[in-house]
């Protein structure tokens, strides 16, 4: 009996890994109820998956690609993830910041990643025709960070739901809940071959 004991903490300490997720206001799950963002969702499909993950969720409403790439360093080392992945930009877009501080970020944030033993998932973004070229050259940045740090391609976060109402709160920038599921399904599949 005793022995039976003993060899329980044994079986049991099987480590969890981390995946830490960095982001905005679209995987913070702004407007929508606290369980039920993308984020969220992930965490559950790890388990039924019996994928033995738990989710860091750092992402923050109105996060820029700076404010990310200074909290990236402190957050790393305290959770030490197996894989990380970057959801940001968004907010660089819509602010009309400088696509070349946007590069030099998401750069930073992928080395930074790496250098910690994490594999990186870098989430695409996109930004409305109507902001013109530089929406084109916005949108390429991501494509450009992850074939020179050797990423998967980008999965485009809002893909499929980008131009339906339906999947909107009413400020139009930000997806309901029913959208969420969606959200998830569109990176799936560029991280699952992380994962294992």
């Amino acid at each position: 009996m005793t022995l039976l004991f003993a060899a329980q903490p044994t079986l049991a300490a099987r480590p969890q890994k981390t995946l830490m997720l960095i982001g905005d206001s679209l995987s913070a799950g702004y407007g929508v109820p606290a369980g039920t963002e993308w984020p969220a969702l992930l965490a559950a499909r790890l388990k039924e998956q019996r994928l033995d993950y738990s989710v860091a969720n750092l992402s923050v409403s109105g996060e820029t690609s700076a404010g990310g790439l200074n909290r990236l360093t402190a957050a790393l080392q305290r959770h030490r993830p197996a894989v990380v992945v970057i959801e940001l930009g968004a907010n660089d877009g819509l602010q009309g910041l400088p696509l070349t501080a946007l590069r030099q970020n998401l750069h930073a944030m992928v080395d930074a990643a790496k250098q910690a033993g994490a594999r990186v998932l870098l989430v695409g973004m996109r930004l409305p025709p109507n902001y013109g070229n530089y929406a084109r050259e916005f949108d390429a940045v991501f494509a450009e960070v992850a074939r020179t740090a050797k990423l998967p391609v980008p999965p485009f976060l809002l893909d499929g739901i980008g131009d339906q109402a339906t999947f909107f709160q009413t400020d139009r920038l930000h997806p309901n809940a029913a959208a969420q599921s969606r959200l998830l399904d569109n990176i799936w599949p560029a991280l699952l071959p992380l994962l294992k």
